[in-house]
């Protein structure tokens, strides 16, 4: 397998057709976003739920993990922060063509769910991977480089963008702003706001999440 590793949750039926990946966030690890997959199994029996680290440990926290730098927050510079972009998204393509492969589950069957950093790198690898998931659910993140994605975007899956109203962390301004380009660029687009929630996620969320990955899934 790639570096990448992390929990994974099997298929509650015993028979995983499906397969839903959740990215976590700056600072953190699998382990805060596997939980997740508790009540939404219950609904999905079917579906493998994994959750991997990202690959390198956290500058600004360093028991947990990052997907790459952030400048304004660990005081790395901008190189620095595309340099592990584009390790990260090689890693992580990687990591999914062999998951996909020793779950014998197709891409078509899966759906990427991130989370605040893990929302962007998921935003960023989704649309240029040769194989399109079937669809992408972004939780207090931001889209990076909007200005590359309409020339380099090579699939348009469907995606649910989530946001707190109060999020302290990811301003929710950001959900429009990724929303604004992702649709100029041709995808189908989904959003919601979580009415005063920080940088996390809420009930409301969670439940609409399920009914976005159920349909994508065509359960």
């Amino acid at each position: 397998m790639a570096e990448l590793n992390g929990p994974r949750r099997a298929a509650t039926s015993g028979n995983g057709k499906y397969l839903v990946v959740f990215l976590h966030g700056y600072g953190a690890d699998g382990n805060d976003l596997i939980g997740l997959a508790d009540p939404l199994a219950e609904h999905l029996p079917d579906v493998v739920f994994h959750a991997p680290n990202a690959p390198q440990r956290c500058t600004g926290n360093p028991m947990g993990y990052q997907w790459f730098p952030i400048p304004w927050l660990d005081g790395s510079s901008e190189a620095e922060a595309a340099e592990g972009m584009a390790a990260a998204a090689n890693l992580l393509n990687v990591w999914l063509d062999e998951t996909l492969s020793a779950e014998g589950v197709d891409a078509e069957h899966t759906i990427l769910v991130g989370f605040s950093q893990g929302t962007m790198i998921a935003l960023h690898v989704a649309p240029r991977r040769d194989e399109p998931v079937a669809a992408l659910v972004g939780f207090s993140g931001r889209l990076l480089s909007p200005e590359t994605l309409d020339s380099e975007a090579i699939q348009k899956m469907p995606i649910l963008l989530i946001h707190g109203s109060a999020d302290e962390v990811v301003p929710p301004q950001s959900l429009p702003e990724a929303a604004d380009a992702l649709t100029k660029a041709g995808f189908e687009v989904y959003t919601h706001i979580s009415e005063g929630t920080g940088h996390g996620i809420a009930p409301d969320g969670l439940q609409q999440a399920y009914q976005f990955i159920h349909q994508n899934f065509k359960l």
